[in-house]
């Protein structure tokens, strides 16, 4: 098992019908990721959340324990 960091949208405020999670092996990815996807599927633009918002969505990432492939 590897420790990563996941993101579920439904868990956001107003987003609870959105069915979308990213996993990622760092918190750094889990951003992209997070930005990928309110472009794709909310069209916002990720550039102009405030600080408030990105404080708040950083209370919404979790980390997890994901199987690594067996060697």
């Amino acid at each position: 098992m590897t420790k990563a960091f996941t993101y579920h949208c439904r868990d956001c405020e107003g987003m609870e019908a959105c069915p979308a999670s990213v996993t990622a092996e760092t918190k750094g990815e889990l951003w992209q990721l997070i930005g990928h996807h309110a472009r794709i599927a909310h069209d916002e633009n990720p550039d102009e959340w405030d600080k408030a918002t990105r404080d708040y969505l950083d209370t919404l990432i979790h980390t997890a324990e994901v199987a690594t492939a067996a060697k």
